[in-house]
């Protein structure tokens, strides 16, 4: 499986996950049901880019349809015409764990006593090898190699003591980071984990409710933010409306600061926190801390671009823009050669030679990885006539792997592990400099605590040895 997207040497998205429920859904709700999924998804497309997939119930009778490939690749009006209900959940998958095929694509769909079961699952388990193990010497069979059937099998294990119990149980028995959706015939359900590692939110349409990964979903759809699911918390929404359940007395709001760095939208509120004004911040911390003389500050598309607005700002040099992105070329591209895939870069990322020409230039990303793309931009920024190019990260080397639901090479693969001067001269960079630790936290607000895991080693939940790592990724 792959380990990050070594097209453009960041991390690779996770999943994106989203769930509605109507009460008293009339037959035009009901046909229109497909398409808010439809648009729900469509809107966390850069979550994930392997498989989409929707389950609706419409009576009790679960309609499923799922795919690989993108959401406008997967839903056709005909397939869409075809989807009815009043309550549905849906996923844009990248694989973290578990090959990317079409068994592995979600939603996933059981049966246990409380009738169908579907689950859309954002996160990884930490635990997952074990009880899946413990589970298959208890005679269950697995369809898949996904950890999200891990928790479709507990669940319908222990169906037999009603929903909440079930859904308690299961949920204390994981360990990891997850945000769930779940439709069952009694509602749809919600999941967060204590640590809130990874976000959900809730919002409000015409007499219905809606759950999304991010709040841009919600926009997109047409539905008002209520607010954010809790960690720990368990919301049941029905006809009676949205009941919550207190699933943990120990949990803390610990979101993944790679939320706010790279992967939402800049659109996008998670705990409260508007993710286009943490990536400005952090660009204008990142001047205060790595300061340098220059005549341009532009941006990596798209996702270093408001970063490079920030620090534009606090520094007084102009903002520009020196890389176009070819917006036409999509995740799946694939070059077949080490001397394509360099090439690669240049087909997705081109030069505007005529504002860079005889200037200094401070380049952002959100982050290095390993630094093979950051280098061939530096070559391509010097090669249209940049006299210099100084590089900045809007985020800190990125010393540890990430076990929450991020693909990462191993510990030994990461740039960070190298040097700032060795990755500055593999860069081919004048200058290099990362944003500090505590600068990345003053950019988020220090009013609450974040998952700092993949910078700093310490992790809200015990993570597996590298080694068990690399075994789990195996089976």
């Amino acid at each position: 499986m792959p380990t990050y997207d070594s097209e453009t040497d960041h991390f690779a998205d996770e999943c994106g996950i989203f769930g509605a429920y109507f009460a008293d859904a009339d037959d035009e709700r009901r046909a229109q049901l497909s398409r808010i999924v439809y648009y729900g998804l469509y809107s966390q497309q850069h979550r994930g880019q392997e498989s989409a997939g929707m389950v609706l119930d419409d009576g009790g009778d679960f309609q499923v349809h799922k795919e690989l490939g993108l959401v406008a690749e997967v839903f056709s009006d005909e397939v869409l015409d075809g989807l009815r209900g009043h309550a549905a959940v849906g996923h844009v998958r990248y694989s973290t764990r578990g090959a990317n095929s079409l068994a592995n694509a979600q939603p996933l769909v059981g049966q246990s006593r409380l009738g169908p079961l579907a689950i859309a699952h954002n996160g990884n388990l930490v635990n997952a090898p074990v009880i899946r193990e413990l589970l298959e010497d208890a005679g269950v069979m697995f369809q898949t190699s996904s950890d999200s059937e891990v928790i479709l099998n507990l669940l319908a294990r222990g169906s037999r003591y009603g929903l909440r119990r079930a859904l308690s149980d299961t949920m204390r028995a994981v360990q990891g980071a997850f945000s769930l959706v779940i439709l069952t015939q009694e509602g749809l359900v919600g999941v967060r984990d204590p640590n809130g590692i990874r976000p959900l939110c809730i919002g409000s349409l015409d007499n219905g409710y809606v759950m999304a990964s991010e709040s841009c979903s919600l926009d997109a759809v047409g539905a008002e933010l209520v607010r954010d699911v809790e960690p720990g918390e368990i919301v049941i929404i029905n006809d009676e409306g949205i009941q919550s359940v207190k699933n943990s007395e120990r949990t803390a709001l610990r979101t993944c600061s790679f939320e706010f760095i790279y992967f939402a939208r800049p659109d996008s509120t998670i705990d409260g926190a508007d993710v286009y004004e943490t990536r400005r911040r952090a660009g204008a911390q990142l001047f205060t801390e790595a300061p340098v003389e220059a005549d341009l500050v532009a941006g990596v598309p798209d996702s270093g671009v408001v970063a490079a607005l920030g620090y534009a700002e606090a520094s007084g040099i102009p903002f520009g823009m020196a890389l176009i992105k070819n917006k036409y070329v999509g995740r799946s591209f694939i070059a077949p050669s080490q001397k394509l895939r360099e090439q690669a870069v240049s087909v997705k990322l081109n030069v505007l030679a005529g504002n860079v020409r005889g200037k200094r230039v401070i380049l952002i990303d959100d982050s290095i990885v390993r630094g093979t793309t950051s280098s061939r931009l530096v070559a391509m920024l010097k090669e249209a006539g940049a006299t210099e190019v100084h590089f900045r990260v809007a985020s800190p080397p990125v010393y540890f792997p990430c076990y929450f639901g991020i693909d990462t090479p191993s510990r030994r693969e990461l740039a960070a592990n190298r040097g700032v001067e060795d990755i500055r001269e593999m860069v081919g960079a004048d200058s290099l400099s990362f944003l500090s630790v505590e600068g990345l936290l003053e950019s988020l607000g220090t009013q609450r605590t974040f998952c700092t895991g993949c910078f700093t080693g310490v992790y809200p939940v015990a993570a597996p040895l590298e080694e068990e790592k690399m075994a789990m990724e195996q089976r």
